[in-house]
């Protein structure tokens, strides 16, 4: 199997072998819902070019991203963390693509008995934490366009491609905002030439500007992530 997961990648030929005949390739369509909050996780998702999020919905409906995944991570790590349900968290594609699919309870028997296997896994949850600690300062001190510039950085680098299949109503639920906000933002970045968008999809125009354009954050999380898992060659 042609791996294309980077933490999949980072995983020493010994451990990946004892996983591959568990490995499974899969589909997902953009919004179907892989685990709604108090089920039990059954399946972990590794992403190769699609993404997925992890989202919180509060009691009045409104709904926000509180992490993503991509292709140098992996959903569901409550399975091999000590606790195999979440209370709180909806996983739900973001973009179309495929993943790599393993049972969660082949996983955690590996995790349990691999010290290569957990130290990397543990060091990608680590890198989850600093991301997850990141989103929830930017989201409180840094405007709307600054947000959505650093989105669309994540998800590029994510998914290795300068198109992004996404509606600005499905971008609005993630970050917390209302449809129009995001509209407007996008509009500022397309007049400066940074994005072109159209139907459904958008396109990076000038990754540099568009850096320029967003905040740290971006930045910050991505130094933490080729730290604690290496850079990707």
């Amino acid at each position: 199997m042609d791996v294309r997961n980077r933490l999949l990648e980072a995983l020493c030929s010994g451990v990946y072998e004892k996983l591959a005949p568990h490995l499974k390739e899969v589909s997902l369509e953009q919004g179907k819902i892989l685990h709604h909050p108090g089920e039990t996780i059954r399946d972990l998702y590794f992403p190769i070019d699609c993404l997925l999020s992890i989202t919180i919905t509060m009691e009045g409906g409104m709904m926000a991203e509180t992490g993503l995944v991509g292709n140098r991570e992996v959903l569901g790590v409550n399975a091999f963390m000590g606790g195999r349900e979440t209370t709180q968290t909806q996983y739900i594609v973001q973009i179309t693509g495929t993943a790599i699919k393993i049972d969660a309870a082949v996983l955690l028997e590996e995790f349990d008995r691999n010290k290569a296997l957990r130290n990397v896994l543990l060091r990608y949850t680590q890198a989850l934490i600093a991301q997850i600690s990141q989103t929830t300062a930017c989201n409180r001190f840094h405007t709307l366009e600054q947000r959505f510039g650093r989105w669309l950085l994540e998800a590029q680098d994510r998914v290795n491609s300068d198109e992004l299949r996404l509606t600005h109503e499905f971008l609005a639920q993630m970050l917390g905002v209302r449809r129009a906000g995001v509209s407007e933002a996008a509009q500022k970045f397309q007049d400066s030439k940074l994005i072109r968008y159209h139907r459904g999809r958008i396109n990076i125009l000038n990754q540099p500007g568009l850096e320029a354009a967003s905040c740290e954050c971006f930045r910050c999380v991505k130094e933490q992530y080729d730290r604690l898992l290496g850079v990707r060659q």
